[in-house]
């Protein structure tokens, strides 16, 4: 098992710490039951610390997320040497006027508008997170290449158990 730095930060440290990785990472895998099975995909996080939430633009097939809120999610955030996994409730709204609030160029590969009926906002308010941010990837690849060759157990950086601020009404 690798050591793992003791975090010495408040609980609102620990949150806001949170927060700033989703946003820096952007990209999430979304992971949710389906029946009996685990259904997992990639989506493009816009992530909203000030309303305890993240958002998504997605596309109502009408299965994909059919039952979405009735059991928790899990988004799952990557970018060595952090790594980041939140756990939540989903809801899937027609939003018409956060939709736009969210429309970038890059929503333009899927749609052609911010009106395009389909379009659906996928909003997970997450109630429980869990980080391990070993900082420079570069310094952190070193710290494991040194442990391996002196068989030292390294000082992988910070780790931390996170619950999540209620959401705003």
């Amino acid at each position: 098992m690798a050591n793992e730095e003791d975090v010495s930060k408040t609980p609102a440290e620990l949150e806001e710490h949170v927060w700033k990785l989703a946003r820096k990472i952007q990209f999430a895998l979304f992971t949710r039951r389906d029946g009996e099975a685990i259904a997992q995909w990639p989506l493009t996080a816009h992530v909203d610390a000030d309303r305890r939430a993240i958002f998504f633009l997605v596309e109502d097939d009408g299965i994909r997320y059919r039952d979405v809120g009735a059991s928790p999610v899990t988004l799952g955030f990557a970018d060595h040497p952090k790594y980041l996994v939140m756990r939540g409730e989903a809801t899937l709204s027609n939003d018409r006027e956060m939709i736009r609030e969210l429309w970038s160029p890059f929503a333009k590969a899927w749609w052609d508008s911010p009106d395009d009926p389909t379009i659906r906002l996928l909003t997970v308010e997450p109630t429980q997170a869990e980080y391990w941010d070993s900082g420079n990837s570069l310094v952190a690849s070193v710290l494991m290449l040194a442990a391996a060759a002196t068989g030292a157990k390294p000082a992988v950086g910070e780790h931390a158990k996170v619950a999540m601020a209620e959401p705003l009404p």
